[in-house]
């Protein structure tokens, strides 16, 4: 009961519902009901029994703590599932009990169920990214220009602008939902062959069944049964665990920046939000926090798919059970990451004077980057990298602005004082002109991202 509480805390009730027992179990009679109208309209069993079979594939119909405790005695939930649903269209019609789940096999019953279900989620968290996406474009709308520190290693490195800083969050979300959907309608497939894989007990109408299946729940109809063919489904597990990654890498950025000694964004907060235990004054980043446990947790779950793909012969040997209880977990945790930052992020704050107090505390060192450029068209770049190793360190040294030691430097050399106007040299610490010019060099991307979101 203890991990389920904690699982709970980071995914969503609306992406635990769609993996519920019951979800499931549910799904998996959707597969019979549509298999039984399916194998009528071929001719394969008796109009007739259609009607029972439909009628008792409905989960509330069973009592499912039972069936998932027979499920682990059998090896398999459609073992026992089958059992009982022959016994409910018995006490309905006896002889249409006799053509319950004709010439299929466990797992055709049980992927099914979990293709329906994973449809359902993948939807959700489309939807939630597309909303993450278009906070991310009404933030850039509102602070697209504004100056801020672009950090490598940790480190302050040049400036840049808010617009360019987001672009980095939006754009692998715009990607990873195209591949994400691109997967999903490839890997979102019936699953039929029967026993090993050949529909053999329907003969030559097993397609047209299979076809007439696929069409009444929904779902694409794939060119053969995939038992041990796992390519196309696990390409979408490791999708799903990219998207996580992304949502992972806004997460890091966004809790880094929130830090005190930053202080340039914060997470939304109030109504316990983000509170602490010990220290009332906290605001932590929860939402980042969710994110953060998600990219941390799928690279596991992805790579168990991965490992269950050697899958034996015919049917697997554990290694598509591995796969099966692997799977909500992947999406689980993709849906409340995506979630979590929806929320936050439409209500995030960006603090753009605090943004330009750390700019300045840093004495124009920033800058220092188109100072040496600036100089080393006049001079070349070794003598100007030079320079500006030496202006630098002087300007930590004596906690003086960069420009005015450039400033006294120029004005005391005659060669520079030719070449470099005090006009330029101001120019090269114009923050805001920076930060533009960094807004401008994403622009294109900032359109194929726009246009996703409209």
């Amino acid at each position: 009961m203890t991990a389920l509480v904690f699982e709970q805390f980071l995914s969503t009730p609306e992406i635990g519902a769609v993996f519920a027992d019951a979800a499931i179990v549910q799904g998996m009679l959707d597969f019979e009901a549509a298999l039984a109208r399916a194998q009528a309209q071929e001719g394969v069993i008796p109009a007739q029994a259609v009607e029972a079979i439909a009628d008792a594939c409905r989960v509330e119909c069973y009592e499912l703590a039972p069936l998932i405790a027979a499920g682990s005695v059998a090896g398999t939930l459609a073992i026992p599932l089958v059992k009982q649903l022959t016994a409910q269209v018995a006490m309905r019609d006896a002889q249409a009990a006799g053509y319950v789940h004709w010439g299929s096999t466990s797992q055709d019953v049980i992927d099914t169920a979990m293709v329906l279900a994973t449809k359902r989620a993948v939807a959700l968290i489309d939807a939630r990214l597309l909303d993450l996406l278009r906070a991310i474009v009404s933030l850039a709308q509102q602070h697209r220009d504004a100056p801020m520190l672009g950090r490598t290693l940790l480190q302050p490195a040049l400036v840049i602008s808010v617009g360019f800083k987001l672009v980095s969050w939006a754009a692998p979300l715009v990607r990873g939902r195209e591949r994400f959907a691109a997967a999903a309608t490839r890997a979102l497939k019936l699953q039929l062959g029967g026993a090993v894989g050949t529909l053999s007990v329907m003969g030559d109408r097993g397609p047209a069944v299979a076809r007439r299946m696929a069409a009444q729940l929904g779902l694409a109809a794939a060119p053969g049964n995939w038992h041990t063919q796992r390519d196309e489904w696990v390409a979408l597990g490791c999708e799903a665990g990219l998207l996580a990654g992304s949502l992972g890498k806004i997460a890091k950025d966004i809790s880094l920046l929130a830090q005190g000694e930053v202080a340039e964004v914060a997470e939304p907060s109030g109504g316990g939000r983000g509170g602490s235990s010990a220290m009332p004054h906290k605001r932590n980043p929860v939402a980042s926090m969710t994110a953060l446990a998600a990219a941390l947790r799928t690279p596991h779950r992805v790579a168990a798919l991965l490992a269950a793909m050697p899958q034996e012969h015919e049917r697997g040997l554990g290694n598509w059970q591995a796969e099966l209880a692997e799977w909500p977990g992947l999406f689980m945790s993709l849906h409340g990451a995506a979630n979590a930052l929806a929320d936050a992020m439409a209500n995030l704050t960006i603090d753009t004077a605090r943004m330009r107090r750390n700019i300045d505390s840093l004495q124009g060192l920033v800058f220092a980057e188109g100072v040496s450029m600036l100089l080393a068209a006049r001079i070349g770049k070794s003598r100007a990298h030079t320079l500006l190793e030496g202006w630098s360190q002087r300007a930590v040294a004596e906690r003086v602005h960069l420009l005015n030691v450039a400033m006294s430097a120029v004005a005391a050399d005659a060669e520079l004082s030719q070449h470099v106007t005090p006009h330029a040299l101001r120019d090269v610490f114009d923050a805001d002109a920076v930060a533009r010019r960094a807004s401008a060099s994403v622009q294109s991307q900032w359109d194929l991202i726009d246009k996703e979101t409209r």
